[in-house]
């Protein structure tokens, strides 16, 4: 069983949340990771699992200008012309077998703020085809640049291992 890991990240939160969901699928699949502007699309591999995330930017998936302003406060790690969303954008349209989850990282104050890229990124990928396999999942950041709220990475590996212990359970039940 195997399971893609997409990301992107801006200050390196997204990115320690995405190795850790990672390390939690390993329990019960060979997983590949891989940061946005580099992974496949369309899927050319079939897989189990597709798990994408990404920041909370502008109450969505970021896009070219939020990527700009990340970088003006500060941001290294940025793919300045593709991301979650293009990715998701270049996926094939149609009926899928992979089952996806997504996640994204959000600055704790934002807590009651409408929108989420992990919600947004959900809607994407059903609008390619493919079926959700969990609800999308909220990580914390104490602000734009970090840190990550205490405890985050350890729920990331746990929520991790849960997908994998779900996926395993429905590849079972076939």
């Amino acid at each position: 069983m195997r399971a893609l890991v997409v990301y992107e990240s801006m200050f390196g939160d997204t990115k320690q949340i995405a190795e850790a969901v990672a390390d939690g699928l390993r329990t019960e699949l060979a997983v590949e990771l891989v940061e946005a502007s580099k992974a496949p699309a369309p899927l050319d591999e079939l897989v189990d699992l597709v798990v994408v995330g990404g920041p909370t930017h502008a109450f969505s998936m970021p896009r070219q200008n939020t990527r700009e302003e990340a970088v003006r406060q500060g941001a290294k790690a940025v793919s300045a012309d593709a991301g979650i969303r293009e990715w998701i954008e270049h996926l094939h349209k149609g009926p899928h077998s992979e089952r996806v989850a997504t996640f994204d990282t959000r600055v704790t104050k934002a807590r009651r703020m409408p929108g989420s890229a992990a919600k947004a990124a959900a809607k994407g990928l059903r609008k390619q085809g493919y079926s959700t396999f969990q609800k999308p999942e909220s990580f914390w950041v104490e602000d734009v640049a970090g840190p990550l709220v205490e405890g985050e990475v350890e729920r990331a590996r746990r929520w991790g291992e849960q997908l994998a212990a779900a996926v395993a359970r429905r590849v079972d039940a076939r």
